[in-house]
């Protein structure tokens, strides 16, 4: 009789921590499921700790339980808005992304630095169907571990801005951030051979006379600056995607 109440015990607990949890889960956002970066991945095995403890021993206080996880998703959703409000907080909390392979060469310092041997980014590249590492000007490792790969333009897929008189005249290089979030990047502006007077006589020329209005700002190999600014969601609505 006992243990058929311990296992009604469990059963309850499943029934009524598992909707929390997913609850839990999607307030959290998509971030926490999806790229998982350090923190979330750590608030995710958190969790999945505190819901599988209280599942499996019927004796721990199922209230607590349910405290704990509420508190879980307010403590990582304050720390989420607090990245997204504060850069250095962002990059102290998540990895940086690294580049690994540049015009063709790995950069093995970069590599080590990050702890990911030549057969990891290999492997990483014939998952996308790259063979052959001189066809690659760019590759990063991502925070959450993922490698982004930019081919060199005539080893890229055909597209329709391809199709010109002259080939590769479409091609303006790898845009390098200046600006983000109102916080201009002098190196980015250094690797161009730029500086901050040109930056805001380029910001003035878009009529932007406040640098703090920009959200993200890049210049290309032909020094041209593509600007978004913060309050973009008031030039309209884009198209629904939904289903």
């Amino acid at each position: 009789m006992e243990h058929a109440l311990e296992i009604f015990k469990v059963l309850g607990r499943i029934v009524t921590i598992l909707p929390l949890a997913l609850f839990v889960t999607l307030y959290m956002g998509k971030r926490s499921i999806g790229e998982l970066p350090v923190f979330d991945f750590l608030v995710i095995l958190i969790l999945g700790s505190v819901v599988g403890a209280d599942i499996a021993d019927p004796k721990i206080n199922h209230i607590y339980t349910a405290v704990a996880i509420v508190a879980i998703a307010l403590l990582q959703k304050f720390i989420a808005r607090w990245k997204i409000k504060n850069r250095k907080i962002n990059r102290l909390l998540t990895f940086e992304p690294t580049i690994v392979i540049y015009q063709g060469q790995f950069l093995v310092n970069k590599m080590k630095k990050i702890q990911y041997s030549i057969d990891t980014i290999l492997r990483m590249l014939r998952e996308q169907q790259i063979f052959n590492v001189n066809d690659v000007e760019l590759a990063i490792v991502e925070a959450n571990g993922y490698l982004s790969v930019k081919l060199y333009p005539e080893k890229e897929e055909a597209r329709a801005e391809h199709i010109t008189q002259q080939p590769y005249a479409f091609y303006k290089g790898i845009e390098v951030p200046v600006v983000i979030d109102g916080e201009i990047n002098e190196k980015g502006l250094s690797s161009r051979n730029l500086n901050e007077l040109w930056l805001y006589q380029e910001l003035e020329g878009k009529n932007i006379f406040d640098v703090n209005d920009v959200f993200y700002a890049a210049v290309n190999n032909l020094n041209e600056l593509h600007v978004s600014i913060k309050n973009t969601d008031d030039n309209g609505d884009p198209p629904p995607i939904s289903h």
